[in-house]
Parts: structure tokens; C-alpha cells; sequence
């Protein structure tokens, strides 16, 4: 594992900033969605909308952390004025319930049931290891060669998060695919913030579409994202580990996990997405 970073946190927070929600004249609450966290096109990182969902959770929430998301992605979302309305739920001691939608001009645009809690940095009973995979400085940057498909566009979302790809499952960008739809990576914010439950939101959905693993170029709309967060993360690099189940008829379902520099499992999530056309 590689050692933690203890770089200064940069100030203020990039990522901070560009999630950050604010109570809007008259009731509610809005937010300026940052035009660099785009996937290309200008549209909007699903991970990076979430993470802007959970703050709007905890706004409300006696409990400061977003610990489990279920969103729906209605539509493509782009930059600008988002309005997010905030529907309570439950809330006890332990933990809160709410919904959030997220919308602009044209409509809602993202629909979110979340739990938010305390969370803490006690060591689990049992875990799952975490896969072997080279240190940082031995991996390959997002950008080493590039998917062989020129229609793939630059995004936003690169120069955010620097991104160290497992040379195991990044032959897709040397021009050959290894034909399993799985990737692995280290990432970190490059605003040189420490992650935070946040920041694994975004994690949550960084990685290139696994599909590239089968030479499937291109975006991949998310269509349904479950994010469970499951503990408080270590400063440094943390790992993501991203895996398709099955490839079939248009769609495909990415199982991820998320380990900190630590080694310990602190995110997992789950989505359905439609194939690169």
C-alpha cells in the first residue's frame, strides 16, 4: 500500500466548493454545478452529481455523513443554477432518512433516497482483502495512450481526479483491450483535499466505463447508482476497483470497491449503465 499523503489540503477545497449546496431565498436550497467535472459533451459526472445530492442530505440531516444513496439519473445534467428540494424522512439517534431532487430550468434531473449517519474509523470484524496491485509510481496515468476510438472526448473529470491505472486492466489504453470488462486504479482529488465520505461519492463512479476493457469506446449514461459508504477514510490514495458482471443487450451493471491507503474497504457501489453507442 502506498504511504498516506500528507500533502497540505489546498484552500480553499476545489471539490468542496464545487459540490457546496446554500440555502436558496424563500426556502430550499441551491447549487452551482461546476462545468469541470464534466464526462465530455458538457455533461455532468454521475458521481459528482450524487456528491452534490449527499450534501444537500446532510444539510438537513442531524447526522453529518452520507453512509447509503440510491439515485436515478433522469436525464443528462450540464452546468449551472440547480435547485435541490429536500424531503425528510425518519430520523433517530443513529441515523436519517430523506429524499433530494435535484433540478434545473428543464425539470428534475436526478432523484436520490438517502441515509445519512455518524460514521467512524473502528476496524471490521471480517473484510474481504483488498487486491494486489501495483504501488502508485509503478501504474499508468488515465491519459497513457488513450482509447484507440477518437470519438472518446476530454473531460473535465480528469483534471480533477489524478487517476494511477493497474497496468493489469488498462491494456485499453495502449490500443489493446484485454477482453474483461474490469478496471482498477488509484485516485486522488488533485486540489490536494484529503478524502473524505464526499470525495468517495464521487469514487464512486470515477473509473473509465469498464466496457473499454472490451473495447467499447465511448460514454456510458448511468441510469441507476447505489453508493454505500462504510467508513471514514485514511489521508492518501485510495484504491477503486470497478467490475462488470454482465454485458448484454445495450446494458451493463459495474460492481465497484473502494479501499483507502490503509487497506481498509471504505465505499462500494453499484450501478446499472446503458452500453457506449
Amino acid at each position: 500500500m502506498p504511504q498516506p499523503d500528507r500533502r497540505p489540503p489546498a484552500t480553499p477545497s476545489g471539490f468542496a466548493a464545487a459540490t457546496a449546496v446554500e440555502r436558496a431565498e424563500g426556502g430550499g436550497l441551491v447549487a452551482n454545478l461546476d462545468p469541470g467535472w464534466d464526462v465530455g459533451a458538457g455533461i455532468l459526472n454521475g458521481g459528482y452529481l450524487l456528491a452534490v445530492a449527499a450534501r444537500a442530505a446532510a444539510f438537513y440531516s442531524p447526522h453529518p455523513h452520507p453512509v447509503a444513496l440510491s439515485a436515478s439519473y433522469l436525464r443528462a445534467t450540464g452546468p449551472g443554477a440547480a435547485t435541490l428540494t429536500v424531503t425528510p424522512g425518519p430520523a433517530g439517534r443513529t441515523l436519517a432518512h430523506s429524499s433530494v431532487l435535484l433540478g434545473d430550468a428543464a425539470g428534475p434531473s436526478l432523484a436520490v433516497q438517502a441515509t445519512t449517519a455518524t460514521l467512524g474509523t473502528d476496524a471490521p470484524v471480517w473484510s474481504e482483502p483488498a487486491p494486489r496491485v501495483p504501488p502508485v509510481e509503478e501504474c499508468l496515468p488515465e491519459d497513457a495512450g488513450g482509447p484507440a476510438d477518437p470519438t472518446v472526448p476530454e473531460v473535465g473529470l480528469r483534471r480533477q481526479v489524478e487517476t494511477r491505472l493497474d497496468p493489469a486492466t488498462a491494456g485499453w489504453a495502449q490500443g489493446e483491450p484485454s477482453g474483461e470488462p474490469v478496471m482498477r486504479a488509484w485516485v486522488r482529488l488533485t486540489d490536494g483535499s484529503v478524502p473524505d465520505p464526499f470525495s468517495l461519492v464521487l469514487f464512486a463512479d470515477v473509473l473509465p466505463p469498464t466496457s473499454w476493457g472490451l473495447g467499447l469506446f465511448g460514454w456510458s449514461p448511468t441510469v441507476q447508482l447505489q453508493v454505500l459508504i462504510r467508513a471514514l477514510p485514511a489521508p492518501g490514495w485510495c484504491l477503486v476497483e470497478s467490475r462488470a458482471g454482465e454485458v448484454a443487450a445495450g446494458w451493463m451493471d459495474e460492481n465497484y470497491r473502494i479501499w483507502d491507503a490503509t487497506g481498509r474497504l471504505v465505499a462500494q457501489s453499484r450501478q446499472l449503465a446503458r452500453l457506449p453507442r
